[in-house]
């Protein structure tokens, strides 16, 4: 019952920050940038519960963002997905313990996600590769994400605590000889 509550949570999480990204945030932009919090959310499903349903997540999360946005179905879906993946794989070799490892996981796969999707939307549309445009999007966005999990790692930390113990069962064998 209290993993359904959580799952629950976290789709409620997901409503909130795209409440948070189309209205609050338009407001704070720096050229037009605003911080992209879903690549937050779905790094933090695959650090905290794991890769399947951070892989789960991210897929159903981009896809919904797709349909509502107007972009092309699966490309957010695919990136989010592949960040959730990510996310286990960071987790099974760096300590979640540390606010800096945190964001540096946070800055590697937004660069992820944002390199990524660039790549997709150029090979779907043909668009022009412009380097510094992209470049400046990149690292505004990188810095807006940064300073909200600075601000917001003691909430990350003990509902991502929280969560792990429910859906990670860390049985510990000992053996006697």
């Amino acid at each position: 019952m209290k993993k359904f509550l959580t799952i629950i949570c976290l789709i409620l999480t997901f409503f909130i920050i795209y409440f948070l990204q189309a209205n609050f945030f338009t407001w704070f932009t720096i050229s037009g940038v605003m911080p992209n919090l879903f690549i937050v959310l779905v790094l933090f499903i695959g650090l905290f519960i794991g890769r399947k349903l951070g892989f789960v997540f991210g897929l159903i999360f981009g896809i919904y963002l797709d349909l509502m946005l107007g972009k092309a179905v699966g490309i957010s879906g695919i990136m989010l997905g592949i960040v959730g993946l990510i996310g286990e794989y960071l987790d099974k070799n760096f300590s979640k313990d540390s606010r800096v490892t945190i964001i540096l996981m946070v800055i590697g796969s937004t660069a992820f996600y944002e390199i990524g999707s660039y790549f997709f939307q150029i090979i779907r549309w043909g668009a022009i590769i412009e380097i510094l445009p992209f470049l400046k999007i990149l690292a505004l966005e990188i810095i807006f994400n940064i300073a909200l999990v600075i601000i917001l790692y003691p909430i990350i930390q003990k509902s991502g605590n929280y969560v792990e113990s429910l859906f990670k069962k860390k049985e510990v064998l000992t053996r006697y000889f």
